[in-house]
């Protein structure tokens, strides 16, 4: 029903009355709607469809443009189709941008049916596979003197040759659905997936955008000062990393971790330091898969290069708390310095809990509470744990006692 749209009952400039029916009802795909007994008027480039009276009148009725409708076909009532032809079931394509409002935004079905209470009328039945293979809205047309739809002023205008049509009953007809239902639904994958190529495409221009800028950093290097080599880094990791360690590119997996290990020591200095020295691991994959674009890292090798940091001389290394979690934290990054911070906050503030400590110094709230652990491991923070939740105060021992 989402092909359809709301208009009032005017024949187009070049649109011809060709055949009316009444007591008329449509479904959306199998399903029912409060469209029943109506009227309904074919045209050389539509289908109307009103309450009885409406369309005469020129009152709003239902539109469903001809274009739409690629395959026509009939299907019986009555047990095992013994009642003769009822419906006719129009098979459509998709949706036009820039279509009328009408009864339903999306639909779930491809196709619609028109149940007709006496019958479908051969006639009706055969101007329709004409119109639909005459293709008039395609053709070149005068205006028309008349945009009336008035029983007096509606003049049949016969067409070309029908399309195919099919009557469907029975098991047949119920695997000749399914079969176009599925076919429905690969047409929609496929575009999907066209628009996941362009995306590919687009992040692999990107890559190569930071190749390019990374080689110019390089041959002027002299002619750069630090601080705008240090921004550049980081716009480049926006990008992606030019060059990112892949397995394939090494015989053994130490090699591999090694490499990858190097890597992440380069482009997590700048990080790190914004974040003031220690960054939690799962934030830490994310950033650098970020940073590597199409070719992603499992937790597990992040993991395993991360613990191999130190062998390398990197200006930081894996840590792992007490309580399990681990961080990626810069060397220089001390527990007192930490601790001292900590407890100049506390001091400042009253009391802290992780969640107020992770607003105030725009970290994680795990990495919050791990800071606060530390502070009263080192006897500058008590910690006071009750039904209300974790809280941390100034250790006043060290200044009143």
């Amino acid at each position: 029903m989402d092909r359809f749209e709301y208009i009032e009952a005017r024949l187009f400039e070049g649109e011809n009355y060709i055949k009316r029916d009444k007591n008329v009802k449509i479904y959306d795909g199998d399903d029912k709607t409060q469209f029943v007994d109506g009227e309904v008027v074919l045209t050389t480039h539509r289908i109307l469809w009103g309450k009885p009276g409406d369309i005469p009148k020129g009152l709003v009725c239902l539109s469903l443009h001809l274009f739409y409708i690629f395959c026509i076909e009939e299907e019986s009532g009555g047990m095992f189709g013994l009642g003769g032809p009822k419906r006719i079931i129009l098979h459509l394509g998709p949706t036009i941008p820039g279509k009328r409002p009408g009864p339903a935004v999306v639909s779930p079905y491809h196709f619609v049916k028109f149940s007709f209470k006496d019958g479908i009328d051969t006639a009706f039945y055969k101007a329709l596979n004409e119109a639909v293979s005459a293709k008039a809205w395609e053709k070149p047309q005068q205006v028309t003197a008349s945009v009336d739809l008035s029983p007096s002023s509606l003049t049949p205008r016969p067409s070309v040759a029908p399309v195919n049509s099919k009557i469907r009953s029975g098991i047949v007809g119920i695997e000749r659905s399914i079969e176009e239902q599925h076919r429905a639904t690969d047409q929609s994958i496929s575009v999907a997936f066209q628009d996941l190529k362009k995306l590919m495409e687009k992040a692999k221009e990107m890559v190569t955008i930071s190749k390019t800028i990374s080689s110019k950093i390089r041959e002027k290097q002299g002619d750069i000062s630090e601080d705008d080599t240090v921004r550049f880094k980081s716009y480049l990791m926006s990008l992606g990393i030019d060059d990112p360690v892949t397995r394939d590119a090494f015989r053994s997996d130490s090699e591999y971790y090694m490499g990858l290990a190097q890597q992440i020591s380069d482009m997590m200095v700048a990080v790190l330091i914004e974040c003031g020295g220690i960054m939690s691991l799962a934030d830490v994959w994310c950033r650098v898969n970020r940073a590597r674009g199409l070719e992603l890292i499992s937790p597990e090798d992040l993991l395993n290069a991360c613990k191999l940091l130190q062998t390398i001389d990197a200006p930081m290394s894996l840590r792992k708390f007490p309580s399990g979690a681990c961080v990626l934290q810069l060397n220089s990054n001390r527990d007192e310095e930490i601790a001292k911070s900590t407890s100049q906050l506390l001091e400042e503030n009253g009391f802290l809990t992780p969640v107020k400590l992770s607003q105030i110094a725009n970290v994680s709230v795990l990495l919050a509470r791990e800071r606060l652990y530390t502070t009263e491991r080192l006897g500058l923070a008590c910690r006071d744990e009750s039904i209300e939740g974790l809280a941390f105060y100034p250790n006043l021992f060290l200044k009143k006692v």
